[in-house]
């Protein structure tokens, strides 16, 4: 990896598409497309944006389920000089006004699917720039039989220019605009295929949605290394990610805690084994210890990595190597290369090991600032580094454990209490899928504990055994006040648990 030389993330298709120009780079739907192929399509994209006159810097957003519409349009949108803007296909005419809005976007990208919701928003008015729309039937043509621009005919762009905006899930409040330069892109890529070990020879299975973080890492790293994406985002039916998997024998698989968990849940995934799996990584919250201990007993020559990050970091932070996984439960592991995590207290001293302070975050990884956000930039960017707002202990070895998000600390009485702890000690349970903890108010206590879970199955379980269990193992102060058997979360559509809207169907009812 010393040798590569990439400056804006562009160069991760060029350098590959001239490299290995007839492998096979993405497989959707049984349709395959090389590197050239790909590397093809995305010049005629920037072509298309090229003729329009736009200045180096503008917004491109894309809304597509289509994986090969996505990467196309994002490498265009990035070798045409602008800055690529992925956007939620879970999303409505008030949310994509929103984004439009916020971004100025001068160009937008769209599937035909969501032509109906496109024309709600254009018709009533975004306050958005959009000088180049290419909607359903454009956009095919474009991709199919548009002109190629000439690398050297397209604007010259640094390391330091902005390429991708990733906007934040919005659990709490409205989105943020993540600015991401080429260099924290390319930082974050080097880093992760440096411990992961990627090469060439890997397909990786792509569950995860590429306008998300995650998503958007996994498919940098695999394309910057010559990888195979294999392509299937439904997880509706997740007995066809199995099959995907065992039939184009995929050595990797990428997903958060609800990717695991309707795993292990509702496919028959432990029916088979995948004697090409190299690896596993998890990331995108917090993963039970006793979910990776199954993981681990189903995958037994399999790595697995546990992971952990932002999307302000570019994806990345830190992460526990496979061997450690079974000794070091419940850790997010060391930093990634290139990275320099510290817990501070709130005036930014370092805390003794064994006790709770913030990871704070040091590196080439980490973002430019929120898009239009100057105040709430300056929130968490500090001069001692990306404040995360996450609340952690290291051991004696220097391996990092979440305790909890600074914002989900339950103040019950007189207690501090983090709801990861009784979530860990939930699952432990067996028949419980997944668990969430969040403090709803109370007239004596302040903040009451309820207890929010799920189950793989009904037979020999109920609320009984569950407090039994809790009673069992956690102090008085820590066993919840309340617990509720739900058939599922509310969740973001890449798969975490929205805690906020979790309290307010509770207040309702």
């Amino acid at each position: 990896m010393k040798g590569q030389s990439w400056t804006t993330v562009s160069d991760l298709l060029v350098y590959t598409a001239c490299k290995y120009p007839g492998k096979t780079a993405l497989i959707y739907k049984g349709e395959e497309i090389s590197y050239e192929q790909l590397l093809v399509k995305a010049l005629r994209v920037a072509c298309w944006l090229k003729e329009k006159g736009l200045s180096p810097g503008f917004r491109a957003a894309i809304l597509t389920d289509n994986p090969i519409e996505y990467l196309s349009a994002y490498f265009g949108s990035i070798l045409a000089g602008g800055i690529s803007v992925g956007l939620n296909i879970q999303t409505t005419p008030r949310a994509l006004s929103y984004f439009l809005q916020d971004t100025g976007a001068q160009a937008f990208m769209a599937n035909k699917r969501f032509e109906a919701t496109l024309k709600q928003v254009l018709t009533k008015g975004t306050g958005a720039e959009i000088i180049a729309l290419a909607s359903g039937e454009e956009l095919t043509d474009i991709l199919e039989t548009g002109d190629s621009a000439e690398l050297h005919l397209l604007p010259w762009r640094s390391s330091c220019d902005l390429a991708q905006i990733i906007y934040t899930s919005g659990t709490t409040g409205k989105p943020k605009g993540v600015c991401l330069r080429n260099r924290n892109l390319i930082a974050n890529t080097m880093s992760i295929i440096e411990y992961l070990g990627i090469d060439s020879s890997d397909r990786v299975m792509a569950v995860l949605p590429f306008f998300y973080s995650y998503g958007n890492s996994i498919m940098l790293t695999h394309i910057a290394m010559g990888s195979t994406l294999v392509v299937n985002q439904n997880f509706v039916y997740p007995n066809k990610i199995v099959e995907d998997m065992l039939k184009y024998r995929v050595t990797a698989f990428s997903g958060v805690p609800s990717t695991y968990a309707i795993l292990l849940k509702r496919s028959n995934i432990s029916s088979y084994s995948f004697p090409d799996l190299r690896y596993i990584t998890q990331a995108g919250a917090a993963m039970a210890p006793s979910m990776a201990q199954r993981l681990q007993k189903l995958f037994p020559e399999t790595k697995i990595y546990i992971m952990y990050g932002q999307t302000e970091a570019s994806a990345r932070l830190s992460y526990l190597p496979s061997e450690h996984l079974l000794h070091k439960p419940g850790s997010i592991g060391i930093p990634i290369p290139g990275v320099e995590l510290r817990l501070l207290d709130e005036d930014g001293r370092p805390v003794p090991v064994g006790e709770v302070g913030e990871i704070v975050a040091r590196g080439e990884n980490i973002m430019a600032g929120y898009w239009n956000a100057p105040d709430a930039t300056q929130k968490v960017l500090k001069p001692e580094g990306l404040r995360t707002g996450d609340l952690a202990r290291m051991d004696q070895d220097g391996f990092l454990y979440i305790v909890s998000r600074k914002s989900d600390i339950i103040k019950s009485g007189s207690h501090r209490i983090a709801p990861k702890e009784i979530e860990d000690v939930a699952m432990e349970l067996r028949g419980v899928s997944e668990a969430a903890v969040v403090g709803m108010p109370d007239p004596i206590l302040g903040e009451s504990i309820w207890l929010f879970i799920t189950l793989e199955h009904r037979e020999g379980i109920d609320k009984k055994s569950v407090m039994r269990h809790l009673r069992r193992i956690l102090p008085a102060y820590k066993v919840p006040h309340e617990l509720r058997i739900v058939e599922d979360f509310p969740r973001t559509s890449t798969g975490k648990i929205q805690k906020n809207q979790l309290k307010q169907l509770t207040a309702l009812n």
